[in-house]
């Protein structure tokens, strides 16, 4: 028998608010079970929602975690998934990369316009 896990059990547990599981739910990335109003996690449920949540502080979409996510199968190893994250991975870290190019670039135009303010009040 799997185990099994409430709502509250998974919000609580990935610091999450129920209505966070509901809308990942209805994007398919999570497939509670349901007797009525309440939802019913698997193990499975669980492990996805881990894997959500990791590609979401890895700066992945919801869309982009979902493909690698989805593409692992148990029988097939999961080379190809790795191979995908791995470039997503890299994709990412030439973003932040130019981000942080452009941050310091406004940093120091804040800097040089500060200074060219400080110098016109005297």
């Amino acid at each position: 028998m799997s185990t099994q896990y409430s709502i509250s059990d998974l919000a609580k547990e990935f610091d999450v608010t129920p209505r966070t599981l509901r809308f990942y739910e209805e994007k398919g990335l999570i497939s509670p079970s349901r007797d009525g109003q309440t939802r019913s996690y698997s193990s499975a449920d669980r492990t996805r929602l881990r894997l959500i949540l990791r590609g979401k502080r890895l700066g992945l979409t919801l869309e982009e975690s979902a493909e690698i996510i989805n593409m692992y199968d148990a029988g097939a190893g999961s080379k190809k998934q790795i191979q995908t994250l791995i470039e997503k991975i890299r994709e990412k870290q030439q973003q932040l990369l130019e981000q942080q190019k452009e941050l310091k670039l406004m940093l120091t135009d804040l800097r040089n316009a500060e200074k060219r303010c400080l110098e016109a009040l005297d």
